[in-house]
């Protein structure tokens, strides 16, 4: 309830910062940004399985070729209420998970080999947990509905930045040149965007640690799974093999697989690991 609580908050704020945009630049531009950003989101929602999966080589495996994970994914979907997922394996020696689909009806699970390999079972189990949380949760609609606001403040932002090249600073109806107004909207609006963006990824990752936990009733499980992946993944950071991970997708795995940087807490996809797991050592 309490992150459910955070992302609604962060969802009203981000709103209003599209509002706010939109008082400066006009309703016209505002709903045409609008309908481009529904368009491109909308596409990568609805084939967002598509394009991830085959954008590292997942492969889907049957009962028969993958036993003890399709058990493990398939006791899992039943604890949590839902229809069983496709199940990929992704060849890769980057420790990681991930879950894609735009609702429970065309979920998919992955995990990478290297995740298999410095797994145990039980790790494994709570790492799915904490993917099928996502996909119950449905928190690939709330990341589309989040990218789309901030994806239409950062295009009326980048249009303003054009007129001004063009014709002035401008402003609603012709108004002023408000130098302030117009640095705030095109520097500090998609800035303070973004920033929304991911908090509000950092509060579904929470959730879906809190709820996979309940999942799989075996908190301390996940919390050992996450120990073993972050040092995992920052070997593979420090020298990247097989697959490479895209900025585009670092924030639909349970660790993030890029190499951080130094304003990483504040452009964090990812609360930090050491947070994740104080609060799944906590959970009784």
């Amino acid at each position: 309830m309490k992150n459910m609580l955070k992302t609604t908050v962060l969802l009203a704020t981000l709103t209003g910062l599209l509002v706010m945009v939109g008082s400066y630049w006009g309703t016209g531009g505002m709903l045409v940004a609008f309908a481009f950003a529904i368009l491109m989101n909308f596409g990568t929602y609805w084939y967002s399985d598509k394009i991830v999966l085959k954008m590292y080589k997942a492969k889907e495996v049957t009962e028969a070729q993958a036993p003890q994970l399709y058990r493990i994914v398939h006791n899992l979907a039943y604890n949590a209420g839902l229809p069983m997922p496709r199940v990929y394996i992704v060849e890769t020696s980057m420790p990681n998970a991930f879950a894609t689909g735009r609702n429970p009806e065309h979920a998919a699970v992955a995990v990478t080999t290297g995740i298999m390999n410095i797994l145990d079972s039980e790790e494994i189990e709570g790492v799915l947990a904490h993917e099928l949380a996502h996909v119950r949760n449905r928190d690939t609609l709330i990341s589309a509905i989040a990218a789309t606001i901030a994806g239409v403040i950062t295009m009326v932002a980048t249009w303003a930045q054009w007129a001004a090249i063009f014709g002035g600073l401008g402003g609603r109806d012709g108004e002023g040149n408000n130098i302030i107004g117009f640095l705030a909207l095109v520097i500090v609006a998609p800035l303070a965007a973004t920033i929304i963006r991911l908090a509000i990824s950092r509060s579904r990752e929470f959730a879906a640690d809190s709820d996979g936990a309940r999942i799989s009733k075996n908190p301390r499980a996940l919390a050992s799974a996450l120990s073993k992946l972050e040092k995992g993944a920052s070997n593979y950071r420090q020298n990247p093999r097989d697959v490479k991970a895209s900025e585009s997708t670092a924030h639909m795995f349970i660790v993030n697989p890029i190499r951080k940087s130094t304003l990483a807490n504040l452009f964090r996809t990812h609360p930090t690991t050491e947070e994740r797991i104080k609060r799944l050592e906590n959970m009784h």
